[in-house]
């Protein structure tokens, strides 16, 4: 098929558009500018570029279009967060196109009241970005069921992470200085009790529930899928393994909210209290039944080659390689799995 996905660069896209292409599909990459993929690969090659910047073409009515022009079997939008932006690419695709696939989030639930939360159960979004991707997937699931309308799925991935970024810590924020301090046994401080939840997903995991969405169009249309590890973690338990790869017995200290966000730069503070005030544990049981979706990372595996990568490119110091420290058992993949080569996994 001919798969345009927009935003191929990105988190996710760089690791899904190489494998489209190594499995038959003609890829048309669409990114703002000429950027660099986070996952180099030679399939990249093989793939169409184009320049496009939404933000502009939806301003002036014309980005729904340009995507259309491509002449698109699939649509797959890893870029949308407004329903204005959501109804401007549905209009221009209708009739048009196979499927639109778009990418969501968990945090479209918000608090949950049983976990793990599945995609059927009761929404309080809050927000900006969870309110408004909850709108969209209103929007795409309204239209998927209505005759006539566009074939649409949405794809709710978790934490992302993955070598090339910073990603969400065991204090639940992005300050990177967390990892040296449980590397060398410091003092690390924890809201409340360290029993709220964090729930990790690898950028390549995520490629994968799109790849197998693509190719059970009859089981995803209308419906909306979560992609994360198999597991939650609590902050408490994510410090604690992290310390132990260091050798090191964790060094935690609670205080409740409040007492905590005192003792750090706001925007850490900040980014804390939205993940803890969700504290998601997802379920992932609809799409491993429907598509056959199967994580080959863990929670712990994904932050571990994630933290390796910011190791090696200096942004944290932990004093030694985190990847051959880290092997769960059971798994899908040995610890060192090389997540950067040209295949891909899974």
């Amino acid at each position: 098929m001919r798969v345009v996905v927009i935003g191929a660069t990105g988190h996710v896209g760089s690791y899904l558009v190489p494998r489209l292409v190594l499995a038959g599909h003609q890829v048309v990459a669409v990114t703002r500018g000429i950027s660099s993929p986070y996952h180099q690969a030679r399939a990249w090659e093989a793939v169409e570029r184009v320049t496009l910047d939404r933000e502009l073409g939806d301003a002036d009515g014309t980005f729904g279009a340009a995507i259309a022009d491509l002449e698109p079997d699939v649509v797959i939008d890893m870029l949308c967060f407004t329903r204005d932006s959501a109804e401007q690419l549905v209009e221009a695709l209708r009739g048009r196109v196979q499927l639109l696939l778009s990418c969501g989030t968990i945090w479209v639930h918000g608090p949950a009241t049983v976990v793990p939360v599945a995609e059927s159960d009761a929404r309080e979004p809050f927000g900006d970005y969870g309110v408004g991707k909850h709108q969209i997937e209103e929007l795409l699931l309204s239209e998927a069921r209505t005759p006539g309308g566009l074939p649409s799925a949405v794809l709710h991935p978790g934490h992302i992470t993955g070598p090339g970024w910073n990603m969400i810590n065991p204090v639940g924020n992005l300050d990177l200085g967390v990892w040296g301090r449980l590397a060398r046994g410091d003092e690390v401080l924890l809201p409340n009790f360290g029993l709220e939840t964090v729930h990790h997903v690898h950028a390549d995991d995520v490629a994968q529930g799109f790849q197998l969405a693509l190719e059970n169009q009859v089981a995803v249309v209308g419906e909306s899928f979560h992609l994360v590890s198999d597991g939650a973690l609590t902050l408490r338990g994510f410090a604690t393994a992290v310390a132990g790869w260091f050798d090191q017995k964790p060094n935690l200290r609670f205080e409740p909210y409040d007492r905590f966000a005192a003792t750090m730069e706001k925007k850490h503070a900040q980014t804390t209290w939205e993940h803890i005030s969700r504290s998601p544990s997802i379920s992932i049981d609809k799409a491993k039944l429907a598509l056959g979706y199967t994580p080959r990372y863990t929670s712990l595996e994904a932050v571990a080659e994630a933290l390796d990568w910011l190791a090696r490119d200096g942004q944290v110091d932990v004093g030694r390689s985190v990847l051959a420290l880290v092997v769960t058992p059971g798994s899908n993949r040995s610890a060192g799995t090389d997540a950067s080569a040209t295949e891909p996994p899974g």
